[in-house]
């Protein structure tokens, strides 16, 4: 190349000028180079802090639930919606309201924190959890078609059985007893049965005139209807 042939002051010379002609682009680049590794490291710390602080009002949440201090458990799920709403806390902040709002008896104020992580909950399984408690609450409150309608398929796997169990108390609630019955026996043979009182549902099904290690075929759907819940 033409440079080859250059004298050494010449190559000198065509450095000092390209130097000139892009160090602003050099420097540039190692300015944004350095403030995209210093603010990658800020915002990392900053995260990682909002995340401690955040795990330590939860735990302090959980610590005074534990207690049965509800003003305090109250006051610190509000703090942890109103500034962690995008982290998991915040959900079960809401599941901790609407635990409150029962325990005080108020039913009806539990329905909105349930009904928000049962739709916007970015956990599988915290939806499913608030799903299941509102259908509970609907049942109670003498809403058995909203409690059914809520729990409608598909029924998600591990949670197969408390749904069977809770659609069961809704027809139930519905004085539709061999469709409660099915819903108990289906229940009863999920798979996964965490969360239900296997003898609390055998009770049940012998309150409605059925036996309760018969499969769901055996029964009678005719003779079950005739039977007052």
């Amino acid at each position: 190349m033409a440079e080859d042939y250059l004298t050494d002051d010449e190559q000198l010379e065509v450095v000092k000028h390209a130097f000139v002609e892009y160090a602003p682009w050099i420097i540039g680049g190692v300015i944004v180079g350095a403030a995209l590794f210093f603010g990658y490291r800020y915002y990392q710390s900053y995260t990682d802090g909002r995340s401690l602080e955040a795990a330590t009002r939860f735990s302090a949440m959980t610590a005074a639930l534990q207690s049965n201090d509800h003003g305090k458990s109250r006051q610190i799920a509000e703090s942890l919606i109103k500034d962690h709403a995008s982290s998991p806390y915040a959900d079960q902040a809401q599941l901790t309201l609407a635990r409150l709002d029962l325990d005080d008896g108020h039913a009806d104020q539990a329905i909105a924190p349930l009904t928000q992580v049962m739709n916007d909950s970015k956990d599988t399984d915290l939806r499913q959890i608030a799903r299941l408690r509102l259908a509970r609450i609907l049942t109670d409150q003498g809403k058995p078609d909203e409690a059914i309608k809520t729990l409608a398929d598909p029924i998600p796997p591990a949670f197969a059985a408390r749904y069977h169990e809770v659609r069961g108390d809704a027809y139930f609630v519905k004085k539709d007893t061999a469709h409660a019955v099915t819903e108990y026996q289906a229940a009863l043979a999920a798979a996964d049965r965490g969360g239900i009182n296997a003898s609390l549902l055998e009770l049940k099904m012998q309150d409605l005139g059925a036996d309760p290690a018969a499969p769901a075929k055996a029964v009678s759907v005719d003779t079950l209807n005739k039977v007052k819940p």
